[in-house]
């Protein structure tokens, strides 16, 4: 897709008195000036939890997957990323869009192109923040038994969960920033605590870095163990959602993806190495697979006692929490930004008077959370306190759907970087940025491979279970329904086709149109 003049004038010409008409009164843009730098990294990487990761992900990454490596693993990934984020950062200097991903899709290789990857997104990241309300749950019903001596239902406290973020989504953007921030600053202070009290007191094998060394990154598991720990930088990549709502884009952008990106490489990978040397490399696959989500706090009750325990597993709550509500805030500006340009519903593209937030896409984060949860919930036919549903199926199925379909969409945001600046004729300037996205790209559909291939390990099945194809097939389904649809649109719609990747581009030139 061209982004000159034939973009314009198509818009321009096509878009019609009725279309205009529609959008006549409503907010079509989110109120700028709200995030600065701290405001805005605070907000993405609370969608990493931080705990949740060093509590959930990396016992599950070394039980299950058996990958000692994972902390070499996280460097790696950290490399792979930062290559990502050069062209990625440069394409947000130019573009300003909450659909980030599928506006840079179709500003590099075409609306159409970018209607599959609207679709991917919605999805992805939807799949995302539901998983995390099964593990927010049973965690929360493990702190009633524990301290209250209560049996509750994973998917009461989780249903009380969907109904608070969604509450929270109509809140101000700067108000959520605060909220995030406040709970991921505490709970990474008390990971890094115990990172220092097991480099301290390590097993008997002592502070080894067998961790990092190459051969530990084999095995049946890696591909999931990839998807698995890339999923643990997922928020960086956000940044340029809240572009349209923060000060000085063009540098605050770009600037935070960055400092995101090398946080959590070394966040991650020296907790994982913590980790290991806690129990001691040899030990760190059987231990992990015996206790799961708990090896941490059992590990943090030897050392830091039994208080340091109890203010970490509330923590492990909040840091959820914030995720929840960071995942909640990226879904409904990519159903705002797809209301807009026409991909959904006009309704979607309005925001709340009253505070500036996208409200229906609020809503519908809210509305498929709450389906998905209750879906799980019916087909739990297991004791209170078993982990099967909320945590191995719920948490899990989800969470890695949502991580294949990031990490394609980080591919694919690689090669319309490229893309785009080649059509704009690209020089000399940019060809550092330009290949750094090219491997990244590669490595990136890489990834995405073996993410797919070793999906059966994931679901604990051979490779004949319907499961290994089902879920990553989801993504696969809305990719396809989604290029379908921008197909369809460019024959039926050529306007609403002509402004996917726009944004409030498309809505100045269609109140030029209407002033003529």
């Amino acid at each position: 897709m061209s982004t000159g003049s034939s973009s314009t004038s198509e818009i321009s010409r096509d878009a019609g008195t009725s279309e205009i008409r529609t959008y006549k009164g409503q907010e079509r843009a989110l109120r700028a000036g709200r995030l600065g730098t701290t405001g805005l990294l605070l907000s993405v990487l609370a969608a990493s939890a931080p705990l949740m990761v060093v509590a959930g992900v990396m016992p599950t990454t070394y039980g299950v997957m058996g990958i000692v490596g994972q902390p070499l693993l996280f460097v790696i990934l950290g490399v792979v990323l930062m290559l990502f984020s050069v062209g990625y950062a440069e394409m947000s200097r130019h573009v300003h869009n909450a659909g980030a991903f599928y506006a840079y899709i179709a500003r590099g290789l075409g609306p159409t192109a970018g209607a599959g990857a609207s679709l991917v997104a919605l999805v992805a990241y939807s799949a995302m923040q539901v998983g995390i309300y099964g593990i927010l749950g049973f965690e929360i019903s493990g702190i009633f038994a524990t301290y209250l001596d209560i049996t509750l239902a994973w998917w009461i406290p989780a249903l009380v969960a969907v109904v608070v973020v969604g509450a929270l989504g109509w809140l101000k953007i700067d108000l959520n920033a605060k909220v995030l921030g406040v709970l991921l600053v505490v709970e990474c202070a008390l990971v890094v605590i115990f990172d220092v009290a097991a480099i301290a007191d390590p097993a008997k094998e002592g502070l080894s870095l067998q961790a990092f060394n190459p051969e530990t990154l084999t095995g049946a598991g890696l591909g999931t163990a990839l998807c698995f720990c890339i999923a643990a930088f997922v928020g960086f990549e956000q940044a340029p959602v809240y572009a349209e709502e923060t000060s000085r884009p063009q540098i605050v952008v770009s600037r935070v993806m960055f400092l995101a990106v090398g946080y959590a490489a070394l966040f991650l990978a020296l907790s994982a190495w913590a980790l290991s040397i806690a129990t001691g490399p040899g030990q760190i696959v059987k231990v992990a697979g015996e206790q799961g989500p708990g090896l941490l706090f059992t590990l943090t009750e030897s050392r830091l006692g039994s208080t340091f325990t109890d203010v970490l597993h509330i923590l492990f709550v909040t840091g959820m929490f914030a995720a929840l509500l960071s995942f909640h805030n990226v879904v409904a500006r990519y159903a705002f930004a797809m209301g807009r340009e026409g991909l959904l519903p006009a309704s979607f593209g309005r925001t709340n008077k009253t505070s500036g937030a996208p409200a229906a896409g609020s809503l519908l984060q809210s509305a498929v959370s709450l389906a998905i949860v209750l879906a799980f919930a019916f087909t739990d036919d297991k004791p209170a306190g078993d982990p099967t549903v909320p945590v191995l199926h719920l948490f899990t199925w989800m969470g890695n759907v949502g991580a294949l379909g990031v990490i394609l969409l980080m591919a694919a945001a690689s090669f319309a970087v490229i893309a785009f600046f080649v059509r704009r004729g690209a020089g000399r300037a940019q060809a550092g940025r330009l290949a750094a996205s090219g491997i990244a790209g590669a490595a990136l559909l890489v990834i995405a491979f073996y993410t797919v291939k070793d999906f059966d390990v994931l679901v604990g099945a051979g490779p004949g279970s319907a499961l290994s194809w089902i879920l990553p097939g989801i993504i696969g389904v809305a990719l396809v329904g989604g290029l379908v649809y921008g197909a369809v649109l460019r024959s039926v719609k050529p306007e609403v086709h002509g402004r996917i990747g726009l944004g409030n581009e498309a809505f100045q030139l269609e109140k030029q149109a209407s002033e003529v």
